[in-house]
């Protein structure tokens, strides 16, 4: 693959968003599923995320200490790969209600890194080459997740930039690139967008709080109400890749279908010239610096 064309190049530049059809073909599609699969076969649950036998209900205290263990599960994802699950798919015992590959939200954030078949997706030739053509000279790659938004309970995620929480200064340095590995519709979840929303900047952050607070991170800044009538919805076919500019504002809905959503996505930053925000909840760590796109 030779890149984006110009007029490509313009479009991604005028919408902050752009879609390319056919980008991984149906098999390579199937492998990052099968590949998957293998990992949900093999996962272990996280205790926290099991309920309590017998069931009763917790004092103050405890309701603290649960929201501390969560929110660490969370905020030392970034170099692993972690388990995050629907709601309401465990019974009291913590046992699966649901067929457990039907009962996770999403996989983070560490795919690209620790897993060979992920690693390769990510920084494969048609890769790097999208990212040459839009003037990367040093990415590296900041986080990885599969998203599942699973049938019938895939919930709805809000619409957000993804600035507000992987922030760079100078804005503009991020790039999502969010893979369907499955059909997108209206029906089952599809990305809206509202084009030309990458322009204005961000107005809310989330960001990592001091060392022993109680919540681990906050939101600073709010949200402008943005006009539903603006939204665009983006439905693609298997093996699209979607482009997203770090600003532009994009949601999705819940899934009301019976098919289920399958995105592999992750996020790349120009390290050239780049400061990434030491209050993003994500970090680098020694174990596992942000790792270089082009090899």
């Amino acid at each position: 693959m030779t890149g984006l064309s110009p007029s490509q190049l313009q479009k991604f530049q005028e919408d902050g968003f752009l879609v390319l059809e056919g980008f991984l073909s149906a098999e390579e599609c199937v492998a990052l599923q099968q590949r998957i699969g293998q990992i949900v076969a093999e996962m272990d649950v996280p205790p926290h995320c099991r309920a309590e036998f017998p069931p009763r209900i917790l004092n103050k205290a405890e309701e603290q200490q649960k929201t501390q263990d969560n929110t660490e599960y969370f905020l030392s994802s970034g170099d692993k790969i972690r388990f995050f699950f629907e709601k309401g798919v465990f019974d009291e015992k913590g046992n699966f209600l649901v067929p457990p590959e039907k009962s996770i939200n999403k996989i983070d954030h560490a795919l690209h890194a620790h897993d060979p078949v992920f690693k390769g997706a990510t920084h494969s030739s048609k890769v790097q080459a999208v990212a040459r053509s839009l003037g990367f000279h040093m990415p590296v790659v900041v986080q990885s997740m599969y998203i599942f938004k699973q049938p019938r309970i895939g919930g709805k995620v809000p619409a957000h930039q993804d600035a507000t929480f992987l922030y760079t200064e100078p804005l503009g340095r991020l790039l999502g690139l969010w893979i369907a590995l499955e059909d997108t519709t209206v029906e089952n979840g599809c990305l809206w967008f509202i084009p030309g929303s990458h322009t204005s900047g961000v107005s809310r952050r989330m960001v990592r709080t001091p060392a022993g607070s109680m919540t681990g991170i906050s939101i600073r800044g709010s949200d402008p109400a943005w006009d539903n009538s603006l939204y665009v919805p983006t439905e693609v076919g298997r093996g699209s890749l979607i482009l997203i500019h770090g600003e532009v504002v994009h949601k999705s809905e819940q899934n009301l279908s019976d098919r289920s959503r399958h995105v592999y996505t992750f996020h790349l930053m120009e390290a050239s010239g780049t400061v990434w925000s030491p209050e993003n909840w994500l970090q680098p760590t020694a174990e596992l610096p942000f790792p270089p796109l082009y090899t």
